[in-house]
């Protein structure tokens, strides 16, 4: 029975989208962080051009380190997302899903003309691919754009070459230009597919084989005899073929081209199997991985987002059990491919004369020849480039480089059921029943794992089955930046113990300690961190921080020395490697101006403004450079440093604080007190604005404003000594004593040993005629510093009026 074209492909849209919906509210997941929310190209102050010079990720592609992936119109229509919405995730989602119901809509018109609109076959294949749960990563992940949008190309591409086939019998002069339109329109399409992702240029061999076998009906033996230029017994026309070779050299060549002519590198954790040294290993689990690939497909219950390290153990001998999958994945390729060709050498074509007119006829069994072929042409071309067999790529398994070859997948199993339905007509029921619930099943999958990405938590919690060193590392990020300090310790600990030589875990788990004051222990994380990965900059740069907070000066400026001498050849980012070695310049002027050592720290700062990279952010440099020039009392060149800040960031609140007491030194108050406001309109809960605004009406010999901004400081940081025991001062010169006593109780409690505080809540006391509680502070004072004159003469004037009163 024949099916309804517009029903098919409308069922195809509406379950394409009733499936993936859900993914619509997901957040940016996994490499979306890094292709999108940290790429620079996505955002429209980038030149355009930039799309087309850089990589994936947003590296230049001539750069050592890149990843070589290039795919400019995928990250062209991600710019068209942030154009209308920023970086708001749902536009993005929603794009997707759409995206993936073109591609369903495109892919059902596919299945119906390979099985002639037969109802069983078309609906099965175009259902399957609409709902498989191996689709999850390309639509419900953002990145995985790239693959949905190379099918759509793909498939375009095909369906012009289909075109070209049918149009190449005229031989009018309309029919010789549509021929030579429908073959320009491949050639542009594929080159569209390449662009979004690499292996969209597979689509011209998938062409070849369609003109071959479906269209011209050659034998094997046909082709053979073609290629050693031997007459075969069917005139095969090359013409279109011709086409699809050039267009295959040429685009090739470009992408050759913008590489550089060389090849990228990957680290061993990305791919594991190409880093081994035994030719036996790699040999046996590169073999093994495409039974691996074909699990997804058949059986899609373990997904993971990252499939790296040792997700997948390496066969290492002849005697692993694994070997027995593989040997008879292949044997039963064979067995196809040679049923196949036996078909193919031995079909003759059918023709019926009508109008003088030789054309082939369409028969159930030429039908499910010609499926077969391209099902398998589409299942295994597309999928060869991602296959390391050809050549290596930077990761094992990725579930969505199987978006494609999932049509052939789709095309096959429908030819089987179809087959079974047909000669096993006892057990038809029985057939659709499993059928249906394949289906169900599938559905259900697809739902569930989209459900794991809508958040970075849930995705990587479902992870740690398949790949444990990488979901706990990546857990552990997401736990810290949502403030479970706690759980993300654990995650990264769980992480190297799984594997120990993970630099970046290493990394984030001595961050994290560092952020919660346990300085030894970060410092030592950061140091594993720097033995596994030595060009590691920023775990460089963060030792250099410590050594600082530690008082270990001379090592700190040594190390951040060395930071920014640390060549970043060949490593993943570049442009984060640059912007931490210029960040390590601007701590070491930084800690030469601290010392004192003005000139000095000056020409470090002199090269951090030479050498820093577009990305830098410069407003905390020029500030520290006005600040260096305010304690050499060149005003003149600090003014100058804190406008060049203010003029990268306006709103930079230290520039502004810094510039605002430069003002108040040159006397001029007016400007100054304007921009302390603007401080801490820009920041009302920033405690230094507060401060530094106080000192300076203290100056401006303003009490009463100094205490009232003060004592706002102390109220937004409670525990916080010195702000606390400043507003108690202010207050104090205000004539505020009834506060000033209370912020110095404040201050006592806080930090009892301190004895200023003591002494100086006696005071208080003093004034306020609390004599008795006077004496005891003063008195507590002088035990913590013994023999403080200002105490003692404190004391000795209470007492004296004590006496007085006693005499009284």
């Amino acid at each position: 029975m024949a099916a309804n074209t517009t029903l098919v492909v409308a069922v195809a849209i509406l379950l394409a989208i009733a499936v993936y919906l859900n993914t619509v509210p997901a957040d940016f997941a996994y490499d979306d962080n890094r292709a999108i929310v940290g790429n620079q190209d996505v955002r429209p102050t980038e030149p355009l051009l930039n799309l087309f010079r850089n990589d994936f990720w947003g590296t230049p592609i001539s750069h050592s380190g890149s990843h070589k992936s290039y795919r400019p119109l995928c990250i062209l229509s991600f710019r068209l997302n942030y154009l209308i919405s920023g970086l708001d995730p749902r536009s993005y989602h929603l794009l997707n899903v759409l995206l993936h119901a073109v591609v369903a809509a495109l892919f059902a018109w596919l299945a119906g003309t390979l099985f002639d609109w037969e109802e069983v076959p078309t609906f099965l294949a175009s259902i399957m691919f609409s709902l498989h749960p191996v689709h999850t990563e390309a639509v419900a992940g953002v990145v995985g754009r790239a693959d949905v949008g190379a099918c759509a190309f793909f498939l375009l591409a095909l369906v012009a070459y289909m075109k070209y086939c049918e149009s190449r019998a005229g031989e009018s002069i309309e029919s010789k230009l549509h021929k030579k339109t429908y073959l320009r329109t491949t050639s542009c399409l594929a080159l569209a597919s390449m662009l979004t992702k690499e292996h969209g240029i597979t689509v011209l061999a998938v062409c070849a084989v369609y003109d071959l076998f479906v269209t011209q009906r050659c034998s094997v033996m046909d082709i053979v005899s073609m290629l050693r230029n031997k007459p075969a017994k069917k005139r095969i026309q090359t013409e279109g073929l011709k086409s699809l070779a050039c267009t295959t050299c040429a685009l090739v060549l470009i992408r050759l081209y913008v590489m550089g002519f060389t090849k990228p590198s990957f680290s061993s954790s990305d791919n594991p199997i190409a880093s081994d040294k035994s030719l036996l290993t790699r040999t046996l689990t590169f073999l093994y991985l495409p039974v691996v690939n074909l699990q997804l497909l058949c059986y899609p219950k373990w997904l993971s987002f990252d499939w790296s390290m040792n997700s997948i153990p390496l066969i290492r001998s002849i005697e692993d059990s694994r070997n027995l999958l593989t040997l008879f994945l292949y044997s039963v390729l064979y067995f196809i491919g040679s049923r196949i060709c036996r078909a193919l050498n031995n079909r003759a074509d059918i023709t019926c004369n009508i109008n003088n007119n030789d054309e082939p006829c369409q028969c159930e069994t030429n039908t499910r020849i010609d499926a077969g072929v391209l099902g398998m042409a589409m299942l295994i071309l597309p999928y060869l480039p991602a296959s390391n067999l050809i050549f290596y790529v930077g990761f094992v398994v990725a579930e969505r480089v199987l978006y494609i070859p999932s049509m052939g997948y789709c095309i096959l199993i429908a030819i089987g059921a179809d087959y079974l339905l047909k000669n096993m007509p006892s057990v038809k029921y029985i057939w659709m029943t499993t059928l249906a619930l394949l289906v169900v099943s599938y559905m259900a999958r697809t739902v569930q794992r989209n459900e794991d990405w809508l958040t970075e938590e849930s995705l990587y919690k479902s992870g740690i089955a398949v790949n444990p060193p990488k979901s706990y590392g990546n857990l552990g990020n997401v736990l810290s930046q949502a403030g479970r300090k706690s759980e993300a310790e654990q995650a990264y600990r769980k992480a190297v113990q799984h594997r120990p030589n993970m630099a970046d875990v290493h990394y984030n788990l001595g961050l994290l300690m560092h952020e919660q004051g346990r300085y030894d222990e970060a410092l030592e994380s950061y140091q594993t961190a720097v033995r596994y990965r030595p060009t590691l900059a920023l775990a460089h740069l963060n030792i250099g921080l410590i050594l600082v907070i530690l008082g270990r000066k001379q090592e700190a400026e040594t190390v951040f020395k060395h930071t920014a001498s640390i060549d970043g050849t060949g490593l993943k980012d570049p442009k984060l490697h640059e912007v931490t070695k210029t960040s390590a310049l601007y701590n070491l002027g930084k800690l030469y101006t601290d010392a004192g050592k003005h000139h000095l720290a000056l020409k470090v700062f002199e090269k951090a403004v030479t050498t820093m990279p577009r990305s830098y952010q410069p407003q905390s440099l020029y500030n520290m450079i006005g600040e260096t020039y305010a304690r050499m009392e060149n005003f003149t060149a600090a003014e100058k440093w804190y406008l060049e800040a203010l003029n990268v960031k306006p709103d930079h609140v230290p520039a502004i604080l810094t510039y605002a007491k430069l003002l108040s030194k040159v006397n001029k108050s007016a400007q100054a007190e304007s921009l302390f406001k603007r401080a801490i309109e820009l920041r009302p809960g920033d405690v230094d604005s507060f401060r530094h605004y106080g000192q300076f009406l203290q100056d401006a010999k303003r009490p009463q404003d100094a205490a009232k901004i003060i004592s706002k400081a102390a109220r937004l940081m409670p525990y916080d000594f010195d702000t606390v025991f400043a507003a108690a001062s202010a207050l104090r010169e205000a004539k505020r004593n009834e506060e000033a006593e209370s912020f110095y109780r404040k201050a006592v409690r806080l930090r009892p040993r301190e004895a200023a505080a003591h002494m100086n809540l006696g005071a208080m006391l003093h004034v306020n005629g609390k004599l008795h509680e006077a004496e005891q502070s003063y008195l507590e004072a002088l035990r913590l510093k013994p023999s403080d004159a200002q105490t003692e003469a404190n004391l000795a004037k209470l007492r004296q009026l004590l006496n007085k009163q006693t005499v009284r």
